[in-house]
């Protein structure tokens, strides 16, 4: 597991959940409007969307299709329960994203342009570094993140 702590677009963590989730079967016209997003019930692998207002325009098997107005915060989980993501408004359309990361999960953040390879050799880097001392390397906040 990697953890991620980032500033990114909106746009960008939703085309990260499409990746992971559904990008082999969302109709184009979806895929296309920023503003739909992919949820999938509680249980295994819940991703929920919380907003002003949102409003299911399509179901394909276990996702809901939603359309959201001023997203105020996304929960994203793995069926795996490998990957635990949050992403939270800060102005905007632009977040804060937290959670942790698989290897797989790694690949579609690269690939939706939320982080980069660079970033992935720091934060790994730090955790064997916390791992080799018996101590998380911590920056001048007290924050576990990569410098």
């Amino acid at each position: 597991m990697v953890k991620i702590e980032v500033e990114t677009h909106l746009d960008k963590f939703r085309e990260f959940i499409i990746l992971a989730t559904c990008r082999s079967f969302i109709p184009d016209e979806l895929y296309r409007d920023k503003d739909v997003f992919p949820e999938r019930e509680t249980g295994v692998g819940p991703i929920y969307v919380e907003a002003e207002d949102k409003v299911t325009v399509k179901k394909i098997g276990e996702i809901s299709f939603v359309k959201a107005v001023n997203v105020l915060g996304v929960i994203y989980e793995s069926k795996s329960g490998n990957t635990k993501l949050k992403w939270r408004q800060i102005r905007d359309k632009f977040g804060k994203l937290n959670g942790e990361a698989s290897g797989n999960s790694l690949v579609n953040l690269i690939t939706a342009g939320i982080i980069n390879k660079s970033y992935v050799e720091k934060v790994l880097n730090i955790q064997k570094s916390s791992n080799e001392n018996g101590s998380p390397n911590t920056d001048d906040t007290g924050s576990n993140k990569p410098k």
